[in-house]
């Protein structure tokens, strides 16, 4: 399925702009009169980021991240914590999670079909490390930023504050919500390789309680290689309402969000003859992979005490992924020749594999949390305590015809100087249009139960000390479908870190901690169990990472440069 649209939807105007103008007026008659001899035309402002009165600011400030569940300041938090602001991505066009965290120290990202390829301090994240709005965003498929506000990474082990993990930190997106402060706005942008799109941003105070906000984009691009682009289509609505008193804060928001691509996986540079062009593409006419989110949230804030606020979310996620495309491939010479000399009998054309793979995750989360004030003697204790429960399902039913007992039986033949000169193997005449059959199924649910503990004790203003344990219960039972096999495991562990802060001043941060994460089944995680693979011959246990760190937080040149 390719998508080349040549129309664009005219939804809105360029975002994070703010057009700023200034005029001085005065009472006295003499003073306008020099006014008006004495004027000058400036030259009008233009700002790319966000209104002063824009509730998140001060994230984008980098003085707190949500991603550290505490409300504290980034200051007094004893590991490395990142904030991107999207918005300024969004100015080039920039929407997949990866592209966004190119460039951001520890993190590195690696294209993937099927995923985003984000590894944390060398630790693979896809899987169980990436979070949206605190709730777990596990599972295979590429993530969209549509309507995401900013994007925080906690670095190093955070299972005393999220539970499982690889162990190199995890990433928390933060989405657009109703608020009784954000302006509205509108936009569109056109770009290269018939990149078009528009967003809607519209966000509105209906009284002093209520506020509502609507946030969409649609877009679709093509690529500088043949037959290749996406095209996506994002809805966010939300709802908040806040009491008289603001002790009460309470948001319900749903999101959709779908992107329909068609891949670039055609062979690698070296298996090309001389003279294919770079810009040539090989997907076939119905190659095309899906990827379709519905959540949606409830989350309730509520100050039932000075300096003590409890804190309840409900959330629910389903993410699809529907990936059917040939992929690769291995030119054959006229002579009948391999790269390497083996022969073959595909001559003049390059033969690609098949593979088609439709995966469904569900996460349903309920998490509670205090956070409050006291004092013990002359100690400070800014505690947070709580509980997590999860429960996580995931169906991947795939047909791989590229590697093992079925490989082979399904091919395609591309002529490289001409992709439209292209056959099928044999094989497919016998399917009449359908796919070829499935070759693994497997149904898995996994539940977990957790509570944990957080204290920042302040001896002084200079010396702050932090505690922390997280104990986490977990099962999972997964089901083999085709093969009929059935395994189930059961386990628990305990987080713990601590740290210690110095701020000799107030724009110097020196901190050290320790701190441990684990992840279960020996590493693999709750969702991507074999049920074949014999247990004696690995460990099961979990696997923990443990980690010291020693660091710097510093505010130069008045809080403009932070390092």
């Amino acid at each position: 399925m390719r998508f080349v649209k040549k129309s664009l939807t005219l939804m809105m105007l360029s975002t994070g702009c703010l057009f700023v103008s200034t005029q001085a007026f005065s009472d006295s008659d003499t003073v306008k009169q020099e006014q008006k001899t004495n004027t000058a035309t400036l030259p009008t402002i233009v700002i790319e980021a966000m209104a002063d009165g824009d509730p998140i600011k001060t994230y984008v400030d980098y003085k707190q991240a949500s991603v550290t569940r505490n409300g504290l300041d980034k200051k007094d938090i004893p590991q490395t914590v990142d904030t991107i602001d999207v918005s300024k991505y969004k100015l080039y066009g920039a929407n997949d999670l990866s592209v966004m965290l190119q460039g951001t120290p520890g993190v590195s990202t690696s294209y993937d079909t099927r995923n985003d390829g984000i590894s944390i301090r060398g630790f693979n994240a896809d899987n169980n490390d990436i979070y949206r709005d605190g709730i777990r965003e596990s599972g295979q498929y590429r993530r969209s930023t549509a309507n995401v506000e900013r994007i925080e990474i906690l670095k190093g082990p955070a299972s005393v504050l999220y539970g499982r993990s690889a162990g190199g930190g995890v990433i928390n997106m933060v989405t657009k919500v109703a608020n009784f402060d954000s302006p509205s706005s509108i936009g569109a942008y056109v770009g290269s390789y018939d990149n078009v799109g528009g967003v809607i941003d519209f966000n509105k105070a209906l009284n002093d309680n209520w506020a509502v906000r609507l946030v969409g984009e649609k877009s679709d691009t093509n690529s500088f290689r043949s037959g290749i682009g996406f095209n996506q289509e994002m809805l966010s609505p939300s709802l908040t309402y806040r009491s008289d008193d603001e002790k009460i804060l309470w948001t319900t928001e749903y999101t959709y969000d779908s992107l329909n691509r068609t891949p670039d996986r055609g062979p690698s540079y070296d298996e090309l003859p001389a003279g294919v062009s770079i810009k040539t593409g090989f997907a076939g006419s119905n190659d095309n992979i899906v990827d379709e989110t519905k959540s949606f949230r409830t989350d309730l804030k509520y100050e039932f005490a000075p300096n003590w606020k409890f804190h309840w979310a409900l959330s629910h996620r389903e993410s699809f992924q529907d990936f059917d495309n040939f992929f690769g491939g291995t030119w054959c010479s006229a002579a009948g020749l391999l790269n390497d000399g083996k022969k073959c009998d595909w001559q003049g054309k390059i033969r690609q594999n098949y593979a088609w793979q439709q995966t469904t995750n569900k996460t349903l989360m309920n998490t509670f949390d205090i956070i409050g004030q006291f004092k013990t003697g002359v100690l400070d204790h800014k505690i947070m305590f709580g509980s997590d429960w999860s429960n996580e399902k995931r169906e991947p039913i795939l047909g791989n015809y590229s590697s093992g007992s079925s490989a082979g039986l399904y091919y395609r033949y591309v002529n490289p100087y001409n992709t439209s000169d292209s056959s099928l193997s044999s094989g497919w005449a016998t399917l009449n249009g359908s796919r070829p059959a499935e070759t693994s199924h497997s149904k898995t649910d996994a539940n977990s139960l957790s509570f944990f503990l957080q204290d920042l004790v302040s001896f002084n203003e200079k010396y702050k000390m932090m505690l922390g344990v997280r104990y986490d219960s977990y099962d999972f039972a997964t089901n083999d479908v085709r093969n009929q096999r059935k395994r189930s495991y059961r386990d628990d562990s305990l987080s713990p870190n601590i740290g210690f802060v110095w701020q000799p001043v107030e724009s110097q941060s020196f901190y050290t901690s320790y701190s441990k994460s684990f992840s279960p089944y020996g590493g693999r995680g709750l969702l991507g169990v074999s049920t074949t693979i014999n247990p004696s011959l690995y460990d099961a246990e979990p696997q923990y990472n443990e980690q010291y760190e020693v660091g710097v937080k510093s505010d130069w040149l008045d809080g403009r440069l932070n390092t």
